[in-house]
């Protein structure tokens, strides 16, 4: 007996399907179904995964691509697609039908059923009085392509369903078709079913009884199972349909845009002239031969592959950001090739990095090259709606990312579906501590009272598992767009996107990778932005031009290295971070190359594969640099040795293996996949193998292989590490020649980065820059360098008030004139709310035309003024106010604007002697090595790097400085309140020091955020 499932859901079908479709389509080949139909409702998102599951699996059973909809809440349809034009046409429908409504949902209109003239029709009837009609309807316009589904799922009412059915058959003369409604894989996942539709209907399960399925025959069933279900002519008409069903995932073809080249070009001439020109402004002097002889390799396997519209697709948009003064820097693999260098689309010179040429492209991968593009932050929306204006809506829309639930998420869900209290799930979340990865959140809930042996204990625990990693709903890609030639619906259905002027496509990246589709990578980076704001300040201040390419030509200077050599990286692209920050005076980056490496290096990848250590061994001459062969040799030289970039290892593999350009690459994609399923393990065998039978070691072939599991998915390229080595130069070079364009700028573009305002604020007083605060006569919205005597200063913005809005700064920009305010009462009749005006207050903006901030707020209660007819009467303040005292200083500036100017919190708490002795950390480098300290900081960060054995790194910040101390997991564990919730944290520990490296391994954890009440200094947490 055969068998074709027809009607079956994916939990793509939101709250509603309880598998994946990876273990739908595995299952069904399990139990040996001829054929699964995918058909989420309104819907192709989960289709791309049960193909590649096949494609992996290599699978017997056939994918039917398919989706069920529901019109005007009567008329259930399942449309199957037995073409490639019956799959346009499916597209079609969904994109109109998701259109119409509001993101998440949709509306079929009966026009989209008429006009179907490729797909095939499965009609479920409801059992309602409303069947016929919706019958007849569905028969006048398909009868030759429309079957009557009929489901046997063992209700109570199922003999006058099947009679019902079967009526309607034979008065409409249509044939009956056998459908398993499948919402699982197997009956284990009733229990999740029944969750998840509570979730969707806001209930605990025990309040919603008559919706929940009350057995598990909406799975995936034997065939044998099936057999007594349904007669034998029902089942074989499901594999009947099934066989007309040809149309495959494999048969997209994508079409790229044309428009970009011009008459009498074709699309390889155009780039080559493009190329021929981009040639004279990158090598004035003339391109080097072995520079040229890259060129014309990467133009002839350009030609080859067909993807010169890739090329000029990304030409066009970063011409345009230049044409509008919008910065960006391109990255990626081919991003960083000599193609890509002529073309402007990055400025990192390929003769002073090595790119793997089958990285660039790979004749047996067939798919693009991969190029990203950062855009500044704040402009990006430009370049996105330059790409909508340009190609319609019709033909470019971004891709989604696929939002999904997380611990948080889950046990919130979870606890409410099983009624337990709110509160409670509060306590859960909060107290976990995800960190701890030797004792994991289940054993952590029932130390924090979850009854495990009771039989919501167990649910809970089980369900939470299993709905993490479930889809919860698409969101929008932060920046992958898919263009095409002609209308993208063709393609896959587009949606609306929650953000106006958006849509994007059912698909997320690694779907569109599946299918080997077009992704141009329109992204954004906040350093972008400041980097332009600080070229900006220098041009104002100083009248001189500069831009990264100017900078970079300046070549290495030693006085932005000794500044990087000794970690005052705070606000320094991708080297500010703790981990960073240590390792900066151990590496002594010399050079754009060192800083290359360092970017790379400190990743989980080279730490796990035991990498760091030996390379600064050999760095610092302990260890000699030897090579196994000449070939390693020509690897693994720029790095001494040890492969520090992704590139290195897929290199070695080819060379040290014999591993073709294709094969490295598909190790590189296991690599990527390595934490998911394991597929590393399939390249052991092959690689050591190869290794051996070109002469090398068996000990050298293993520590390779060892390495390559510890890159892991954390491998991180070179092409990418080079160009943000590009922007971390050029950030660090601004920071040292001109560092009060550079706060200034970084104060701008927040949020972004490790660094709060507050704490760049404190690193900028310790570069000797002074801080003018905001002030209501002074401050424009954003934050200003002024003249202050003889040098410059920094005014901070009034943006710097929270919760103070742009357009209220405007307003009071406006209105003060070139006069300004000389009385509070004044801001009361500029059209300013109250509310905005206690902003003010609260912020001390209006010390320059009042006493203290008390006095200002006695000021700005009602008085005579506020009435009309006395407004322009200037009143006086009877009544002195009493300045608040330097704890409430500190403590309303930190309210208000997230940072203060007066004395720092520690230093108030010292000299109130809340602290008892301790060592601030400018004494620190006076104390001996594994001396006993006391340190006590704000906590500014917390970064528990997944190779670090449960290690935490804090970063305290006193009133000289950012402090680093390392927590033992043990240590944690112990004192898990204070771990978790200080945010002034006293720590007892070992001082520890390697060199110029110095940190304190905490013993002793205190909390003394009480001490403080109300400090709303909050820190960055990483995960």
């Amino acid at each position: 007996m055969k068998y074709a499932e027809l009607f079956c859901q994916t939990n793509f079908s939101f709250l509603t399907g309880a598998s994946h479709a990876e273990e739908l389509i595995l299952q069904a080949d399990f139990l040996r179904y001829h054929s699964l139909a995918i058909t989420d409702e309104c819907s192709v998102a989960g289709v791309v995964r049960a193909y590649k599951a096949i494609e992996t699996h290599q699978l017997n059973t056939r994918l039917i691509i398919g989706s069920m909809f529901w019109l005007n809440q009567e008329c259930q349809v399942v449309l199957l697609c037995p073409t490639h034009d019956a799959y346009a046409e499916l597209c079609r429908i969904i994109t109109n039908a998701r259109r119409r409504s509001e993101k998440g949902q949709y509306q079929l209109s009966e026009w989209d059923l008429m006009t179907v003239k490729h797909c095939l029709v499965i009609w479920l009837p409801s059992h309602q009085d409303s069947d016929f009609k919706w019958g007849q309807w569905l028969t006048q316009h398909h009868q030759h392509r429309l079957w009557i589904g009929i489901q046997r799922h063992l209700s109570s009412d199922e003999k006058q369903y099947l009679q019902h059915c079967e009526r309607l058959a034979q008065e409409l003369a249509l044939p009956i078709t056998a459908c398993g409604g499948v919402l699982m894989h197997t009956a284990t996942r009733l229990p999740l079913q029944h969750v998840l539709t509570a979730i969707q209907l806001g209930k605990s399960v025990d309040n919603i009884g008559s919706h929940l399925l009350t057995n598990t025959e909406r799975t995936l069933r034997s065939k044998e199972k099936l057999s007594k279900l349904f007669k034998p002519k029902w089942l074989e008409e499901s594999v009947h349909i099934a066989k007309r069903c040809k149309f495959s995932m494999g048969e997209l073809q994508y079409q790229y845009p044309s428009e970009l080249v011009p008459n009498g070009e074709s699309p390889n001439s155009y780039l080559r002239k493009l190329v021929e020109h981009g040639k004279k402004l990158r090598f004035p002097e003339g391109v080097p031969a072995h520079v040229e002889e890259t060129i014309d390799k990467e133009l002839d396997l350009i030609e080859e592959l067909n993807y010169p519209f890739y090329f000029l697709t990304i030409h066009d948009i970063v011409i345009f950001a230049k044409r509008n003064r919008i910065l960006y820097q391109g990255r990626g693999s081919a991003a960083n090739s000599v193609v890509c260098y002529c073309l402007g689309i990055t400025s990192v010179d390929p003769r002073q990095i090595s790119v793997l040429f089958e990285r660039f492209i790979s004749k047996e991968r067939n798919e693009p090259p991969d190029i990203d593009v950062d855009f500044e932050h704040e402009r990006r929306e430009e370049v996105i709606q330059y790409i909508y204006q340009k190609y319609g809506r019709e033909r470019a829309a971004l891709a989604a990312t696929v939002i999904t639930y997380r611990f948080k998420s889950a046990v919130r869900d979870v606890g409410k579906a099983l009624g337990i209290e709110e509160s409670q799930l509060d306590y859960f979340i909060k107290n976990v501590n995800r960190r701890d990865r030797s004792l994991g959140w289940q054993a952590q809930i029932v130390e924090l009272g979850l009854q495990p042996g009771s039989l919501k204990g167990e649910q809970f625990i089980a369900l939470v598992n299993e709905i993490m990693g479930f889809p919860r709903h698409l969101s929008q890609h932060v920046g992958g767009f898919v263009i095409a030639a002609g209308p993208l619906h063709q393609l896959v259905p587009v949606e609306n996107a929650s953000m106006p002027d958006r849509t994007v496509i059912q698909w997320d990246k690694d779907d569109l990778e599946s299918l080997k589709l077009l992704k141009v990578d329109v992204l954004s980076l906040g350093m972008l932005s400041a980097i332009r704001k600080c070229f900006d300040w220098v041009k104002k201040l100083h009248n001189q031009e500069l831009s990264i390419a100017e900078i970079t030509r300046r070549q290495d200077d030693p006085n932005v290295y000794r500044m990087i050599q000794q970690a005052d990286t705070v606000g320094v692209f991708q080297i500010e971070s703790r981990a960073q920050m240590s390792m900066l005076p151990r590496l002594k980056p010399a050079c754009y190359y060192d800083l290359v490496i360092q970017i790379a290096i400190v990743r989980p990848g080279p730490i796990q594969g035991d990498m760091v250590h030996p390379f600064l061994k050999r760095r610092d001459g302990i260890e000699p640099i030897t090579y196994p062969s000449k070939e390693v040799e020509e690897v693994l030289s720029r790095t001494m040795g040890v492969p520090i970039f992704q590139e290195q290892v897929i290199k070695l593999a080819m060379v040290a293996a014999g591993f073709s350009g294709g094969e490295a690459d598909s190790l590189r994609r296991a690599m990527a996949a390595w934490k998911k399923n394991g597929d590393l393990i399939k390249f052991k065998t092959k690689l050591i193998e190869g290794m051996l039978s070109r002469g090398y070691e068996l000990e050298f072939a293993e520590r390779i292989f060892d390495q390559i599991l510890g890159f892991g998915e954390y491998g991180f390229p070179e092409s990418h590490s080079a160009s943000f080595a590009v922007l971390a130069y050029c950030s660090a070079w601004l920071k040292h020649y001109y560092p009060e364009a550079f706060y200034t700028s970084i104060l701008n573009s927040l949020p972004m980065g490790f660094y709060s305002a507050s704490q760049l604020v404190q690193d900028a007083k310790r570069h000797n820059v002074m801080i003018l605060p905001v002030c209501v006569n002074q401050s424009l919205h954003d934050h200003q360098v002024v003249k202050c005597g003889d040098k410059f200063a920094i005014r901070l913005g009034l943006r710097q008030i929270k919760g103070f809005s742009i357009e209220s700064s405007h307003q009071l920009i406006k209105a003060r004139g070139k006069q300004g305010f000389n009385h509070p009462n004044q801001l009361k009749h500029i059209g300013l709310n109250r509310r905005d005006i206690e902003l003010l207050a609260s912020a001390n903006a209006m010390q320059s035309i009042a006493n203290n901030r008390y006095q200002t707020r006695w000021s700005m209660m009602d008085s005579l003024s506020d009435l009309p007819l006395f407004k322009d009467i200037q009143e006086t303040d009877s009544m002195p106010v009493a300045a608040p005292s330097e704890i409430q200083t500190l403590l309303e500036d930190y309210a208000a604007t997230g940072l203060s100017l007066q004395q720092h919190p520690i230093r108030l708490l010292d000299k109130a002697g809340m602290l008892g002795r301790f060592t601030r950390m400018s004494e620190l480098i006076t104390r001996p090595h594994q001396s006993l300290v006391t340190v006590v900081g704000i906590v500014t960060g917390k970064q528990a790097p997944g190779t670090a054995a449960g290690v935490t790194f804090f970063t305290l910040e006193d009133d000289t400085g950012n402090i680093n101390v390392v927590v033992w997991q043990a240590t944690a564990r112990a004192q898990k309140q204070a771990y978790l919730t200080a945010k002034i944290l006293m720590v007892k520990g070992i001082l520890e020091r390697e060199g110029e490296v110095t940190h304190v391994i905490a013993g002793r954890l205190i909390d003394m955020t009480d001490k403080l009440e109300g400090l709303q200094s909050r820190s960055r947490d990483f995960h």
